[in-house]
């Protein structure tokens, strides 16, 4: 283990007086203002509108954003922390929150240049949602083999192709796409371009029907003859590739942090409903087998908490963090689909029903092992970094 990593491992999992304000702060939140809506945004299938102001009002669009921009000017763990606590209570507003924040304003931050983060990172503080563009139809693991092509015609780029299963697709005012300016230069012509909702060629096509986080909008996007203009590259025209391939590092942990909570809700839930369920005259938390149980439900908990924290401090700590990431993702989505279902399992037949609320937490946590990089994508890039 480098010296770097030793010195500073006694402080990554713990959290400090301010990082446990804004936590409980999230929390609070959570429980007045979402809480409430849960159901009827999952049966509605969308956000209740009114939400968005107050997660803007909260600070919780540009939590890593600097201060200067309208951000919060906090750290990545902060934001890994929101995004737990919003899962907690609704998986839905917790992506929505997690893509605005891990990938669509830390690729700004990252990439973009002082006139891109003057314009873009303002609104994205206050007012934009933002949607990360990259998957296609034929593109998902083989995140590279797009076919949204970019032609640069002088005075603006024009866009034509079409993307799928993107998050925030319906609310969002700004979208990071990454396109193909040259497919003979495989990779290596892969663009990222800021395209506004506004512009034209540009519609937002069909909003999936979904198992879980049905509230959250996952939609096809269409581009016509879409006209961007020159200046709205993100980074380096050709090097749209480094972008997507880092920011999504990044954006694994803050899936983490997402099953994480959705974890814990359904933990909780299910500690709370066994003491006061009685069977055979008694409460079923009384019985050994089912105390077993809910054990090793925490113990999977704790240990997927403590992966993704780490993973988030390494990466604040400016420490390498890709594999750490992957493990966190991988660990975290499969706890969190194991804690989901015992859960279930403990509720027994009114678990299966929507009145009481583990089915849903167990609906939301599927997708932890296909988006952002599927686990078998995560097993793949374990075994790399282990064997370089």
């Amino acid at each position: 283990m480098s010296q770097a990593l030793e010195s500073a491992r006694p402080a990554l999992t713990t959290l400090s007086e301010d990082e446990l304000a804004f936590r409980d702060a999230v929390r609070t939140f959570a429980e007045s203002e979402i809480k409430p809506l849960v159901s009827k945004m999952d049966e509605a299938a969308q956000i209740e509108p009114g939400l968005l102001p107050k997660l803007f009002e909260m600070g919780l669009m540009g939590v890593e954003s600097p201060e200067q921009y309208g951000g919060t000017g906090g750290s990545f763990t902060m934001a890994c922390l929101a995004v737990e606590e919003l899962a907690r209570v609704d998986g839905s507003i917790s992506v929505l929150m997690d893509v605005q924040n891990t990938l669509v304003t830390n690729a700004f931050i990252r990439f973009g240049s002082a006139a891109i983060k003057e314009k873009y990172l303002t609104k994205l503080a206050r007012e934009w949602v933002g949607a990360y563009c990259l998957s296609e139809s034929t593109s998902g693991s083989d995140a590279f083999a797009l076919k949204l092509r970019a032609e640069d015609k002088g005075d603006k780029w024009v866009l034509n192709g079409s993307k799928l299963w993107i998050t925030n697709g319906k609310e969002a005012s700004v979208f990071i796409c990454f396109a193909n300016i040259n497919p003979s230069l495989g990779y290596k012509g892969i663009t990222a371009f800021i395209v506004e909702k506004s512009f034209k060629g540009f519609t937002v096509g069909k909003k999936e029907d979904k198992l879980g986080i049905r509230a959250s909008s996952t939609c096809e996007l269409l581009f016509e003859n879409c006209e961007v203009p020159k200046d709205n590259i993100l980074g380096e025209v050709g090097k749209g590739y480094k972008i997507a391939i880092e920011t999504l590092n990044e954006g694994r942990i803050g899936i983490g942090a997402q099953m994480v909570g959705i974890a814990q809700g359904a933990y909780e839930a299910t500690r709370s409903y066994i003491k006061t369920r009685e069977q055979f005259g008694k409460a079923i938390a009384d019985f050994q087998g089912v105390q077993f149980q809910l054990a090793e439900m925490r113990v999977q908990l704790e240990a997927a908490r403590l992966l993704v924290y780490n993973a988030a401090r390494l990466k604040d700590a400016g420490l390498p963090f890709i594999e750490e990431a992957a493990i966190a993702k991988l660990y975290a989505s499969r706890a969190a689909e194991k804690i989901t279902s015992l859960a279930i399992d403990l509720y027994g037949g009114n678990g299966f029903t929507k009145e009481y609320p583990v089915e849903k937490f167990w609906r939301d946590a599927k997708i932890g092992q296909i988006y952002e990089g599927t686990s078998n994508m995560q097993l793949q890039t374990i075994a790399k970094m282990e064997l370089v």
